[in-house]
This record gives C-alpha cells, structure tokens and sequence, in this order.
C-alpha cells in the first residue's frame, strides 16, 4: 500500500492540527538509498571476498516505508565461519569509509552482520540484535550471495526481543545504560542518547531543535516497541502506527500521526509542533514504560523494571 493511502486510511491526516503537509510525495529517496546499499555491498566484496555468503537489504528498504528525510540504511550481513580475529575491525572500516563518502544516506548506513555459527546462538560474535535478526527472517531482501544461508535460522523468542528492545530504549532514548550492557557498537547509524535526553522528552524546543530525524524516532521508538512486545513481529512504522491508532484509547494518538507525516514532510509550522510536544510527549512515554514495566516484572527482569521506574520517575520529577 502506498505511504499516502496508508495515512489516510489509518486516519493520520488529522496532523494537520500540528501544522504538518500530510500529503506524502512519491518517495524518490529510494533510489540513491539502494545506491548506498549497491555501494557498501561492493565494498564488503572486495574486503571479504569469498567469505560473504550473503548480503540483504533489511528496514525500510527492504519492508517499505523508507523516508529519504530519517530512514537509516540498514545491510546485513552473513560471513562464511569460522570468525577471524580481525572481522570486527574489518567490517567497522568499510563501514566507515562508505559513510565517509559525504552524503546525509550514506552517512545513515548501519550494518548488522554474522556467521551462520553466531546467528544461530551457537557462538558469541558480529552485530545483530534480536530485533535485525527477526526482520531478517521476515523481510530481508537478497543483494548478492545465496538466500539459502538464511534458511533455518532460529526465530528470537519474545523474551529475547522484549529484553533487549527495553535495554536498546534505555541506552538510545533514556540515556541510562543498564549495568552489563556494553556500549552500542559503532556499526549503528544511531547513537546512544546523552545526558539531555529525558529533556528532549520534556523540552519540546530542545527535541526541535535536535532535528526531524531525531524528533520522528524519539516519537516513533515507543510505538514500534508497543508493536513488538504485543506482537511478537517487527515493529515497522507503518504497521506500528496503524496499531497504535486503532487502539483509540491510547494517548497521544495526533502526535503519533503527526511524526509518522514528519518522516516524508518535516513540520511546516514550529510553535505548533512545540505545543502539540508539550501536551503529547511525555503521556506518550508514561504509556509505553508503564506497559514495559509490565511486561518486564512478568518476566522477573528485576533490574530492567526498576531502570523503567526510575526513567519514569527522572520523566515526572
């Protein structure tokens, strides 16, 4: 389904009231956004050679939705075993000369990667979070090699995806690090948040000012991760919204709206967007870490509910 009759079929174009132009235009990103995909997959070649077995396309290029304004550009990567010392490294350098290459696209690329060994939880190793893995499975997209590596792969368990999407929340949106979790590797377009962050929740000046990229993810990773701990699927933004926007009783449903729009059109009219974050930001958070503490004592993740506590608490103070 195209973005646009998506939004006006999921009832998104009432984030007019935010000033926001919600007729989405044809996405022409897409193009220069495989070209940064082509490019890196190329580079990966000549640096493992033989030993990439596949390389796919994951995100939004892969299961649609892509935004040339936010997206990033995600690849994934499978490498022949065994794993070589020098893998890690490898794999950093290429990635960093391809997001040297001075485009604000090429600049997003993020890369997951592993052997079949490490994808499969037989051996620590490579980058790729429970989360990628799944979209993997679902939705990867061949760009060289054989699909057949993938075949087989175990699916992560809804533990697995709940755990580690409450610690990646804490470390990107929080900017509290749970006690041994290391720090989030290089190979991400994203970096952790700072010690501003639960102001950019607070401050609606201060999340404008940090640009719509990271306006529309601060909005949207709650929504996506609501869609995951309920459904055990990847939380695309497109299917994510939807769901939160039927539920009709969860809060902040317009500003949900209006970042979903904010991906394609950046907000047309600042003050509006500042008061509509005034009044929406931090219910919106309230909701999602009242779900996930939740979720998390059901699972007796003791250190990680009261994390959500306290992130909850630092919210309201």
């Amino acid at each position: 389904m195209a973005d646009g009759n998506h939004e006006r079929s999921t009832g998104i174009s009432g984030a007019a009231s935010a000033g926001v132009l919600v007729d989405r235009p044809t996405n022409v990103g897409v193009v220069d956004g495989e070209r940064v995909l082509v490019e890196a997959v190329g580079g990966y070649r000549v640096a493992l050679g033989d030993r990439l077995l596949a390389a796919y396309a994951l995100g939004s290029l892969a299961h649609g939705g892509f935004s040339e304004l936010v997206s990033d550009i995600d690849l994934g990567l499978i490498v022949c075993d065994p794993l070589l010392p020098g893998d890690e490294a490898m794999v950093q350098a290429v990635a960093d000369g391809e997001r040297s290459k001075g485009s604000a696209l090429s600049e997003r690329l993020s890369v997951c990667w592993g052997t079949p060994v490490t994808l499969r939880g037989e051996r620590d190793g490579g980058r790729f979070p429970p989360l990628d893995r799944l979209d993997l499975i679902e939705n990867g997209r061949l760009l060289a090699g054989s699909d057949d590596v993938r075949s087989g792969l175990p699916r992560p368990a809804a533990r697995e995806l709940l755990v580690t999407g409450a610690e990646f929340a804490l470390d990107y949106l929080a900017g509290k690090r749970p006690s041994g979790v290391l720090p989030a590797a290089g190979l991400a377009s994203l970096r952790p948040a700072g010690e501003d962050a639960i102001e950019e929740i607070r401050s609606p000046e201060l999340l404008i000012a940090h640009g719509v990229r990271r306006l529309t993810k601060l909005v949207l990773f709650p929504v996506r991760f609501l869609y995951t701990a309920a459904t055990g699927r990847v939380g695309t933004n497109d299917a994510a919204v939807a769901r939160y926007l039927r539920a009709g009783r969860a809060p902040s449903s317009t500003l949900v709206a209006a970042a979903f729009a904010w991906r394609t059109v950046a907000p047309a009219d600042e003050a509006a967007t500042a008061v509509l974050l005034r009044e929406q930001m931090v219910p919106l958070y309230l909701h999602y870490i009242a779900d996930h503490i939740k979720r998390l004592d059901t699972l007796e993740q003791v250190e990680l509910a009261t994390a959500f506590r306290e992130w909850r608490d630092r919210i309201v103070r």
